[in-house]
């Protein structure tokens, strides 16, 4: 049996106006995790990217989770539904003048409700108001990730740059 390709396709805006916001109909609120805690990242990667079999820290040490979680240009947010936690992301400075949005997602009892547009919304915002100004939003998803994922980003205004494919 033939294994599918990974396909990964990389997303960008490079100006806030060309945001297309959605907002939740629930109450739902993002907040920044201002204390690093390398447990709550890992925590979460694991939890949100298990479904879709994120690979890439799953191994990863207790150290190299600390390293990741504690470093200058990573910051942290979880999205809250009703006060409870729902889901996360990441934004990383990139060294290029860009802000990558690097992990988001839902947890899967989330999955859904309609929170993906506005927890996106939410890191999209969030990234063009870090300083320095950032000179382009980006991101990158694959075909294993949810199969609404690449849409999301595209209605919030990301335009695809390109595309990889590797068997």
């Amino acid at each position: 049996m033939q294994q599918e390709p990974l396909i990964t396709t990389y997303l960008e805006m490079h100006s806030k106006d060309h945001l297309r916001p959605k907002r939740a109909d629930s109450p739902f609120y993002v907040r920044e995790k201002m204390e690093r805690d390398w447990r709550f990242n890992r925590n979460l990667y694991l939890r949100v990217g298990e479904q879709w079999d994120w690979l890439d820290k799953r191994s990863w040490t207790d150290d190299q989770w600390k390293e990741y979680a504690t470093a200058p240009e990573l910051r942290t947010f979880a999205g809250y539904c009703q006060d409870v936690l729902a889901g996360y992301y990441e934004l990383r400075q990139d060294g290029e003048g860009g802000i990558e949005i690097a992990y988001f997602g839902l947890l899967p009892e989330w999955i859904g409700r309609g929170l993906g547009g506005a927890l996106l919304t939410s890191a999209i915002e969030t990234a063009w108001g870090m300083e320095p100004n950032p000179s382009r939003v980006w991101v990158h998803t694959c075909n294993c990730d949810h199969p609404q994922a690449l849409a999301n980003y595209q209605a919030r205004g990301l335009v695809v740059y390109k595309v990889e494919e590797q068997p």
